[in-house]
């Protein structure tokens, strides 16, 4: 199965836990299989996430009534550099806690750019095919999106 962690990774932090993300997982494989022979382009992967997302946006469609509900992403724990001592280890741990509690508050549009970009290493021109929007709206998205990022990590940092 092709491309299943980044498929897997991209549902996972669209739908907020890990059992709805098996299903639009699921869901999108099965698409993918069932228009395999109408795969006309070069990237693949760009094409399954594309379903993913597809598959994503009609699962919430029958299961949120279209609201977006977030849970944040449970931290994986091959997050963590296993060489630290247990202070740093620590520190990590609450770093990555605290840093998947402020993307799930993003707003899906952003927290879905920068997902693609950062985690799935994914190009501009990539992310706006399997987004639909145009590459130009990609990149204000992302630089957003890592503005609100900045701003809610540093005004969590100053609250007690």
């Amino acid at each position: 199965m092709p491309h299943l962690g980044a498929a897997f990774n991209l549902a996972r932090w669209l739908t907020g836990n890990t059992t709805d993300a098996e299903d639009v997982v699921q869901d999108a494989y099965l698409r993918a299989f069932r228009y395999l022979d109408a795969f006309r382009g070069d990237n693949f992967r760009v094409w399954l996430l594309t379903i993913v997302r597809n598959s994503f946006l009609d699962w919430l469609k029958d299961n949120r009534s279209g609201r977006l509900v977030f849970q944040p992403a449970p931290v994986e724990s091959d997050w963590i550099d296993p060489t630290p001592g247990a202070e740093a280890m620590l520190l990590e741990r609450v770093d990555s806690e605290t840093l998947a509690i402020l993307m799930a508050r993003l707003p899906a549009e952003y927290r879905e750019v920068l997902i693609l970009r950062e985690i799935e290493d994914m190009s501009y021109k990539d992310i706006a095919e399997v987004t639909g929007i145009p590459a130009g709206t990609v990149m204000s998205r992302l630089s957003r999106a890592r503005l609100a990022l900045r701003k809610a990590w540093i005004a969590n940092e100053k609250t007690p």
